[in-house]
């Protein structure tokens, strides 16, 4: 397949995991623990490939004042630290994981306000370093200051040198991308079943409806449609295949960065050049195998190769 990696995050933050064992709204709730990790779709990616033995150049845009836990996991995990540096704070998302319920509240906070300045920097960045012998993978919102249609732009060009592209974003960023031509849309969509409704602009509420919507965008020209469906797995489809995997539920310490574990189980799968049900078994793998760690971190690989022989796998067409 391809050979370098390079994973792009335009609105990281520092994720504050509060750990819970209930929560009541209104009433005050006495936290059990809380973790701070640095995170960001992109990011997370890339530190999960490391844990995978892959080796990721991170790029995006990081706040001066607060860089310090993102350069430790930088360091710590030998991912290529590419961020461009901006004055004030990266922001800090908090995330309430519910152990009693297995479920967590993300309350998102803003990110560093973008100019184009900013945005022409990563671009001309990209430029030097992606070549037909790329993986990209496009993740996360797009930060105030920057136009809604910024990743079609970022895709448009590295895709004019040879790149190959996995986005995984949301609502209107999403849309924008996907309403190009067929030759500057990307290779790979990862959309949870909430964020193809939106697309969609309809609720989406059977395995049929989403396969249905997915298969019309593959048919559109996107090589790789993945859905995930949260703890009921996730659906593959490409020009050959439909297919549903899934792995019986585990126990879960916090969900924050299982469907990025899904993409980096994605990127290790196509840059393996592996059989399409063998992607759709190690992205499932490591999405579950995430679910149990709290931070952008997998199990050891022997692990994660069990969950891979787990995955059960239905072909729809």
């Amino acid at each position: 397949m391809k050979q370098n990696i390079v994973t792009v995050t335009l609105n990281p933050a520092i994720d504050q995991t509060i750990i819970l064992n209930g929560i009541t709204l209104g009433k005050v709730n006495i936290a059990q623990n809380v973790h701070k990790s640095p995170g960001g779709k992109g990011i997370n990616v890339a530190s999960c490939l490391a844990d995978w033995g892959l080796s990721a150049n991170a790029t995006g845009f990081l706040g001066k004042a607060n860089i310090n836990p993102f350069e430790i996991l930088f360091q710590s995990k030998h991912i290529i630290d590419s961020f461009i540096r901006l004055e004030g704070e990266t922001r800090v998302n908090i995330k309430l994981s519910d152990i009693l319920k297995g479920e967590t509240t993300d309350i998102n906070l803003a990110g560093l306000k973008m100019t184009n300045d900013h945005f022409q920097e990563l671009l001309k960045y990209l430029k030097n370093i992606v070549n037909e012998k790329s993986i990209v993978v496009l993740a996360g919102s797009v930060p105030e200051g920057l136009a809604a249609d910024s990743y079609a732009q970022i895709i448009k060009i590295i895709k004019k040198l040879g790149a190959w592209v996995l986005l995984d974003t949301s609502g209107k960023p999403l849309k924008e991308s996907l309403s190009v031509k067929e030759k500057y849309l990307p290779n790979c969509i990862k959309p949870n079943q909430h964020e193809l409704s939106q697309l969609a602009q309809k609720t989406l509420l059977t395995q049929d409806d989403i396969l249905q919507f997915a298969l019309s965008l593959q048919e559109k020209g996107i090589e790789n449609v993945v859905v995930s469906l949260g703890e009921n797995g996730s659906l593959f489809i490409n020009k050959k295949y439909a297919m549903h995997a899934a792995l019986p539920p585990i126990k879960t310490i916090s969900s924050v960065g299982a469907g990025d574990a899904l993409v980096a189980g994605l990127i290790a799968g196509f840059h393996g050049n592996l059989q399409f049900e063998q992607i759709a078994k190690l992205a499932v793998a490591f999405s579950v195998a995430k679910l149990g760690h709290i931070g952008p971190h997998l199990p050891n690989i022997n692990e994660v190769k069990k969950y891979v022989e787990k995955v059960k796998v239905t072909l729809l067409k």
